[in-house]
């Protein structure tokens, strides 16, 4: 199957910043949308995690970010396996 490409190009900082910032949201209400589902304590625990894990990452990607110069190259693609 091939990857569906989602990002490609280079934006400013800011844009390229809210840009991943609105997919980790994302992902975030998804998880929290399965914990408002689930009956099961251990799934609930894990994407719990997985929210704390996202929310570490973007953090420590707006450090980084911090570090760039004003205009930021992107490349996302989602692959099936």
């Amino acid at each position: 199957m091939n990857p569906l490409q989602l990002i490609q190009g280079s934006f400013e900082k800011e844009d390229a910043l809210d840009l991943i910032t609105e997919l980790v949201q994302v992902k975030i209400r998804y998880h929290e949308n399965k914990i408002g589902r689930s009956e099961n304590e251990e799934d609930i625990e894990r994407r719990e995690g997985r929210i704390r894990q996202l929310q570490m990452d973007l953090a420590k990607l707006r450090e980084e970010f911090n570090q760039q110069s004003n205009r930021i190259a992107i490349q996302s693609n989602i692959e099936i396996a």
